[in-house]
């Protein structure tokens, strides 16, 4: 697995694409999150976390802030079952925007007993590239961040670099 890992930054850059990225590939045993065509190998994403909890601390997050996707299709048994003292994972898929790829079932039981808050840990971009399963995914999400990136540029800045060649 390539590593397209730099500190993460509090203003968000444009992605070079790695012609030398090699996906995270999903091995037997390992959990996997598919969102749409950004599949994450999470078994060695929580794995590389673990390692670095200074990099990556735990903090507490609203439960209302997290969208309630899985929601009535959750299994049950896994919701009832689900640890909620094991941190959630969020991960940066556009500039500022944290998405759910690892604790469904944990944001499900927190929903239903009403907890307020449940432990986290974000991983922002370019971190989280490296775990991607596949070259498709990893080119597709360097073009979409780089096009939310182009979406954030007041307009003027926009036309201003549409016309320089």
């Amino acid at each position: 697995m390539s590593s397209p890992l730099c500190k993460e930054s509090p203003t968000p850059r444009k992605l070079k694409l790695d012609k030398k990225f090699q996906p995270c590939p999903i091995e037997a045993g390992d959990e996997s999150y598919a969102n749409g065509v950004f599949d994450f190998n999470i078994t060695r994403l929580l794995t590389f976390l673990e390692a670095r909890v200074e990099a990556f601390p735990i903090e507490l997050v609203a439960v209302a802030d997290i969208p309630d996707y899985g929601g009535p299709r959750l299994d049950e048994e896994a919701v009832r079952s689900a640890d909620l003292s094991r941190p959630i994972l969020l991960a940066e898929i556009s500039p500022g925007r944290y998405n759910l790829i690892d604790g469904h079932h944990r944001i499900g039981k927190a929903r239903r007993v009403g907890a307020p808050t449940v432990p986290a840990r974000k991983i922002g971009c370019p971190t989280h590239a490296a775990f991607l399963t596949s070259a498709v995914a990893y080119e597709q999400y360097v073009e979409y961040w780089n096009s939310k990136l182009k979406e954030m540029q007041p307009a003027r800045t926009r036309r201003a670099s549409a016309v320089r060649v």
